[in-house]
């Protein structure tokens, strides 16, 4: 007799603005292509004010897992039970796995982003980067390149959220071996000729604004830099197309979130996900 077993497994994605995430788009595609009939990814709008709710109903409906975005990244540690040595230095979790109650977080971003160097063949060992901005994107960066042996990390932010940089300048300084400094980012910032690696960890680019390029002088890149964007939407923002006319090697932020993205399904099902599949899916979504 057929088993008839129709139970969900459900995971998905806390946030708010949440609406333009193409999460869903990439994890059910992974999840076709891996034979999961009965995994669902729910894209869910939460109140800051109502997260510890929305965590209670993750236990209770026994979820499998959840992403966090903008804003509860930082908010949400105090509702799990235990967090990675990383994403405690990063501050801030993007990944939760619910293991029949007890919440472990995780921060699978800065993850993601080492991972789209690695396949560009870009190696983090005693080189000098540059990271413009300083918010989630920026530390989860700058922690996992430290921890990876960076040699050098320039952090440039804006004036008025210097606050952000100076702590993220202390974090690693104590936690890494890398010289670090901090920059005010008050006008067009020109890349230092000795830089390895360009990281736009800022919105600057995100979908609706697509013709936004970070206020840098883009005559101070280099081909012999390498251009790392963070933004997966739209697939090619205009940093990126702009690098390539330039003959700039560059990535885009895609790569980085197909990355993280099949990080969360492995801590979830146990599986390795299709990366080419969830690729084509978000690619065909967005363009």
């Amino acid at each position: 007799m057929k088993e008839q077993n129709y139970l969900d497994h459900l995971v998905g994605v806390f946030g708010q603005p949440v609406a333009e995430n193409p999460g869903v788009v990439i994890q059910d595609a992974a999840f076709q292509a891996l034979g999961l009939k009965r995994w669902r990814f729910l894209t869910v709008d939460v109140d800051k004010d109502k997260l510890g709710d929305a965590i209670r109903g993750l236990k209770a409906f026994k979820m499998r897992g959840i992403n966090c975005t903008i804003p509860h990244k930082i908010a949400v540690m105090e509702y799990l039970d235990e967090i990675s040595q990383s994403a405690k230095l990063i501050g801030a979790v993007n990944t939760i796995v619910n293991d029949n109650g007890r919440l472990f977080g995780e921060n699978t971003d800065g993850k993601g982003f080492m991972m789209s160097l690695e396949s560009n063949g870009v190696d983090v060992q005693g080189k000098k980067a540059v990271v413009l901005g300083a918010g989630g994107a920026a530390r989860a960066i700058c922690v996992e390149m430290g921890l990876a042996g960076i040699a050098d990390i320039t952090i440039v932010n804006r004036v008025q959220d210097r606050s952000l940089g100076d702590e993220l300048v202390a974090i690693l300084r104590e936690n890494t071996k890398a010289e670090v400094r901090y920059v005010d980012w008050d006008g067009p910032y020109s890349i230092p000729a000795d830089t390895n690696i360009v990281v736009n960890a800022t919105s600057v680019g995100l979908y609706p604004d697509v013709n936004d390029i970070p206020n840098i002088n883009l005559d101070s890149i280099t081909p012999d830099m390498f251009v790392q964007d963070v933004i997966p939407n739209p697939t090619e923002t205009a940093l990126i197309k702009e690098m390539r006319l330039r003959g700039i090697p560059c990535a885009t932020g895609a790569g980085m979130l197909i990355n993280q993205a099949a990080l969360n399904i492995e801590m979830w099902t146990g599986l390795k996900p299709d990366k080419d599949v969830m690729y084509k899916a978000l690619e065909e979504a967005l363009t």
